[in-house]
């Protein structure tokens, strides 16, 4: 099963629950996913200088705030004019800083928000080969001498041929691998904090952002779900 289908949004859902000023309260990452797939807003990192006069580097806060003097705001792209509040969520991605990922993790962020995913930080085992042989009869596994494996393998083994002789046989053995490995499950755990950590930052910056029809919570996804599913 793909773990990453977890982070389906319910906007909805989060339609219902309204705060002061008639305003819906929503999480961030609902927020995110309701701009990109139903306004179909997208990240235009140009548009914020030419908007702002910012460039890169500048502090999201420093952003927001001088599209709210300007009385601007970065359009998200698409064939009609976008929610103002996704507009603003496209923009705050535009600017999220070096030390949350940048533009890549924006472009992520964007990404997974589109399909309604969070990323992978597990994945179901499997077990197979480690390596393969292919040839005109098909692709099968390669085999290992059983005796390499020292006192955990078996020795070569005594077979007769047909006039007789004794020769020596090594036993082969299938050496397998099953993934993910330790390592890889630990780079899927950490791609998935880093975003976490970005998404908290943008929570941060739309939270002081001037939406319109939106109030963003403290709502955010789990931080560690493998800490929860152990």
């Amino acid at each position: 099963m793909n773990m990453a289908v977890l982070g389906r949004c319910r906007n909805d859902q989060a339609r219902e629950r309204t705060g002061p000023g008639g305003k819906v309260e929503v999480g961030v990452w609902e927020l995110i996913c309701w701009a990109f797939q139903r306004e179909k807003v997208g990240v235009d990192f140009d548009e914020i200088e030419r908007e702002t006069g910012a460039k890169p580097g500048v502090g999201m806060e420093y952003i927001l705030m001088e599209q709210a003097r300007l009385g601007c705001r970065v359009q998200g792209g698409g064939t009609s004019p976008a929610h103002h509040d996704a507009d603003i969520v496209a923009s705050t991605l535009a600017v999220l800083p070096e030390n949350c990922g940048g533009r890549r993790m924006a472009i992520w962020i964007a990404e997974l928000a589109r399909s309604g995913r969070v990323p992978e930080w597990r994945a179901e085992p499997t077990v197979g080969p480690s390596a393969t042989t292919t040839n005109r009869h098909g692709t099968r596994a390669r085999t290992s001498d059983a005796a390499e494996l020292g006192s955990e393998g078996w020795p070569h083994q005594l077979r007769r041929k047909r006039n007789g002789s004794a020769v020596m046989e090594p036993v082969p053995y299938c050496p397998i691998e099953i993934r993910p490995t330790a390592r890889e499950v630990a780079s899927m755990r950490r791609g998935y904090l880093q975003w976490w950590s970005a998404l908290l930052e943008i929570k941060y910056a739309l939270q002081i952002s001037h939406l319109t029809a939106h109030v963003v919570t403290e709502a955010m996804p789990l931080s560690a779900p493998w800490k929860k599913s152990a």
